[in-house]
């Protein structure tokens, strides 16, 4: 898994290529809790490149959906491909978080 991010007006992309799973799923938490130690905490997961997500994986985005809204934040996902987004949807997570299909569409909700 390679993760990048970029740092916009008040909030950060996220750019998450390869698998999510148990055995990397740390350096996503690791990334993400960065980011808020710099109080970046309108946050956009770009999954465009993301190829896989295990449970650990989703449990990384929910602890940090969580994070966020204490803070006030906003934690939106984009760029799904077609088998993240069923793994969303048999888990529940599509009512659960914000996710739009392009990344225009995720940044103009962050501003």
């Amino acid at each position: 898994m390679e993760i990048t991010h970029q740092n916009k007006d008040n909030y950060s992309i996220v750019k998450i290529a390869g698998r999510l799973d148990t055995t990397n799923y740390q350096e996503l938490e690791k990334a993400l809790n960065g980011l808020l130690e710099e109080n970046r905490i309108n946050l956009i997961l770009n999954c465009e490149e993301l190829d896989y997500v295990s449970s650990s994986g989703l449990r990384v985005f929910l602890m940090f959906l969580k994070k966020v809204k204490t803070l006030n934040g906003k934690f939106i996902i984009c760029n799904m491909q077609e088998n993240i987004k069923e793994i969303f949807q048999i888990s529940g997570f599509t009512s659960i978080f914000e996710i739009h299909d392009d990344l225009a569409a995720a940044e103009e909700a962050a501003k």
